[in-house]
């Protein structure tokens, strides 16, 4: 999804450093425990967008820590608004690419990995920006613990066709694949 920017967003962001980290040094692993002041299980979701479900995530789960990581200072100004307006202290910001995503998480750090509703880039030359890409799906694992696990969702029927072959080729064990989520056991969680 692309955000119309926001000019206030850049400001609100540059101005909340405890809750957005921009950029950061890919050559170093980010102390999370630190930034939330606890060592609470880790949830990333992956391209963000305007934050409601990891906004959500986070107002129902105080007992956990979520990640948004996104590239857009847009999407960052609107899900920090959000965080700030609702005072999710187990909520912090990420700004920059998921492709570095093994960089600024230390191996075996996070239970799970949220895809919801990404970009599918159809075209076939851009199929390395797919976040279910081969290369993508190497850094999750990384990042990903012994019982973590990647929780995918999309509406766009190629890019689920796209993302299972490739969850097979790398390996994942375990794959449920319902093609709709009406009636989908989730262990007592709604879909948001």
């Amino acid at each position: 999804m692309r955000l119309r920017n926001k000019p206030w967003a850049v400001k609100l962001v540059n101005e909340h450093p405890e809750s957005v980290l921009q950029n950061p040094d890919p050559e170093k692993k980010i102390d999370w425990a630190a930034r939330f002041g606890n060592d609470h299980p880790i949830e990333i979701e992956v391209g963000s967008g305007k934050g409601h479900f990891i906004t959500t995530l986070a107002e129902n789960n105080p007992d956990k820590n979520y990640v948004a990581l996104e590239l857009q200072t847009t999407a960052a100004g609107i899900i920090l608004r959000t965080k700030l307006e609702k005072g999710l202290d187990n909520l912090q910001i990420l700004r920059g690419d998921a492709a570095d995503i093994n960089c600024f998480f230390p191996e075996n750090s996070t239970n799970v990995i949220y895809l919801n509703f990404s970009d599918p880039w159809p075209k076939t030359r851009h199929e390395k920006r797919r976040l279910t890409y081969k290369s993508f799906l190497a850094k999750y694992q990384q990042v990903l613990n012994n019982d973590g696990h990647i929780e995918f969702k999309t509406d766009n029927s190629g890019l689920f066709a796209y993302s299972v072959q490739s969850m097979n080729t790398v390996s994942y064990t375990h794959l449920t694949l319902p093609t709709s989520l009406r009636g989908v056991d989730l262990g007592g969680r709604r879909i948001i």
